[in-house]
């Protein structure tokens, strides 16, 4: 696709007949291909050779356009990373908020831009760490926190109005979001001027994590109240993260990927808009989280397609007007899932490319996984080795130093075109059923991603998918690698903390200010307020969560 007039249609088909006659056939006559029929990681026959497209719908403008303007099919930014390279982020988060907060610094001074928080099991469930259903989890897959004072410890020395920070967090969203506010308070930050971005996406909890603790219908006010509260007190901070990330990261395909995300938006945006919001109030802080799996092409265009998708869906379904409300601005990291516990050094590898097409499909901001996370947390090094490749994209390659590179490649195009159609189909049928919420409670998108994971599980057990060093090219003395461990005692030390925390603070004032919280939660006020007066109080989470449980309720699957 160009700014020139396409070869005319006929002509091409007949041209195309004859190099499969004259020229083609005797090639394989020779030489046969490798496979047939060679099929990505979606399970899409792959063409042998494409051509211009002469169907591009609405032509050149309409389907791509230029960067910086509506349908974003080539960028959201008139000059992309000419202009600013991409944030640098990097997921991190273990133990106590003393040991994580030395992490970030480490990650900070190698070059980080942004930090990216991993919460433990308990905090993003909403339990304490001296719950007993929180034994054995405590600080394991993220860092612990419980009150307030472990949020300011954790950014201690990190000035708040000079650091992007990005939770991954959702059921307990909103109290994290209130700690974070207290935090910079205390360090005499305005929260206005702070940046960064709360995952908040509670329905892909449902559909692809698990950590859930409210029923959808409440869990979906609090999303809201975080929109509302955040539009007129946090105007630079994303108030979610709509995450394809999981679901992809479940088994899902590319194009489920996209349409399972932005089916999600579509929800959280009629449940703001049924409330009274505005659509150009809130919806230019909406954020995207997306992965970047190894089908190199389809994952550039799978970026592409879903930019251009949520723009028309902004502006013909919801009416949109800001053009920031049409921007899909999105975070990828790279696929987790992809990473293999034998010979782990290939991961470094795998997140290179991966990281690449990330870039080349224009992402806003990266996290690059570390080499041995199919093995336990990361090693600092391996954390130092993940940056740097970040680095080396953004400085050594050149793939930053112009727009949308690979538009206007006959496959590249077709994939996006491809993608954008059959992740429509995928948002009509849940519209279809009745919405996404009632969609997960009838497990339709569950069963979709279990079928596409269960057969790319099915092609790699047959050999017909190769992952390198695991049903191909395996080594039987792959290398010893130093591996991060959490101090045994850890836990035990934090708990104790938090003990002589509680018993150390006014309980009247909690009292009241957990009262105030009930309250909120039967009315219909936003219940931001009253979070971030229980949260100054020292009120934990587990406290704040057992108060929204008894109004809210808990959510069971029935389906599990």
């Amino acid at each position: 696709m160009n700014d020139a007039a396409p070869p005319n249609p006929d002509r091409l088909a007949a041209e195309h007949r004859r190099w499969e006659k004259e020229t083609l056939a005797g090639t394989l006559a020779r030489m046969t291909e490798r496979r047939e029929p060679f099929i990505n990681d979606s399970g899409r026959v792959i063409d042998r050779l494409y051509l211009p497209a002469d169907d591009c719908p609405g032509g050149y403008l309409e389907g791509l356009g230029f960067p910086g303007e509506y349908p974003f099919t080539r960028g959201i930014h008139a000059s992309m990373y000419r202009g600013r390279l991409w944030t640098m982020r990097q997921y991190a988060g273990f133990g106590t908020a003393r040991e994580t907060n030395r992490r970030f610094r480490y990650l900070l001074e190698h070059g980080v831009h942004g930090l990216s928080v991993a919460f433990d099991l308990p905090t993003q469930i909403g339990y304490d760490s001296d719950d007993k259903r929180s034994v054995g989890e405590v600080g394991r897959v993220g860092v612990a926190i419980d009150t307030l004072t472990d949020l300011e410890t954790l950014f201690e020395g990190i000035p708040l109005d000079q650091v992007s920070t990005s939770m991954t967090i959702n059921a307990t969203a909103p109290i994290l979001l209130a700690m974070y506010v207290a935090a910079a308070e205390r360090q005499g930050v305005d929260p206005a001027a702070l940046t960064g971005t709360l995952q908040n996406d509670i329905l892909k909890e449902y559909i692809a994590r698990g950590t859930y603790r409210f029923p959808p219908g409440p869990a979906l006010r609090l999303t809201r109240d975080v929109f509302a509260w955040c539009s007129r007190r946090l105007p630079r901070f994303n108030t979610i993260s709509i995450s394809g990330y999981h679901i992809r990261e479940a088994g899902s395909t590319a194009a489920q990927e996209i349409g399972l995300t932005l089916a999600n938006a579509i929800c959280y945006i009629e449940n703001a808009l049924s409330a009274g919001l505005a659509i150009d109030d809130f919806a230019p802080r909406l954020a995207f989280f997306f992965a970047a799996h190894s089908d190199f092409f389809e994952e550039i265009a799978k970026f592409r397609a879903a930019r251009r998708l949520y723009a028309r869906l902004m502006k013909q379904r919801f009416g949109a007007t800001d053009a920031r409300s049409c921007m899909l601005r999105f975070h990828t990291q790279t696929g987790g899932v992809t990473l293999t516990a034998q010979q782990p050094e290939n991961n470094v590898v795998r997140v290179a490319y991966q990281a690449l097409a990330a870039v080349l499909g224009g992402t806003q901001s990266l996290h690059t996984n570390s080499r041995d996370e199919a093995l336990a947390l990361p090693t600092e090094e391996a954390a130092r080795i993940a940056v740097n490749t970040q680095h080396i994209l953004a400085h050594e390659t050149g793939v930053a130093d112009t727009i949308d590179p690979l538009g206007g490649s006959y496959y590249v195009e077709r994939l996006t075109d491809d993608l954008e159609v059959e992740a429509e189909g995928i948002i009509a049928e849940i519209q279809r059923r009745g919405g996404m919420v009632n969609a997960i409670e009838h497990a339709y998108p569950q069963q979709l991603i279990e079928q596409s994971a269960y057969e790319l599980g099915r092609r790699i057990d047959a050999g017909d998918r190769i992952v390198v060093g695991v049903n191909r090219f395996a080594a039987n003395n792959a290398a010893s690698m130093p591996i991060f461990s959490i101090a045994e005692d850890a836990a035990a030390a934090h708990v104790e903390s938090l003990r002589a925390r509680r018993a150390a603070r006014d309980a009247d004032v909690v009292r009241r200010a957990l009262d105030d919280l009930a309250a909120a939660a039967r009315g219909e006020e936003n219940v931001m307020p009253a979070l971030l007066d229980a949260v100054r109080a020292e009120a934990s989470i587990g406290e704040m969560c057992s108060v929204l449980s008894s109004i809210f309720g808990e959510y069971e699957d029935v389906h599990g």
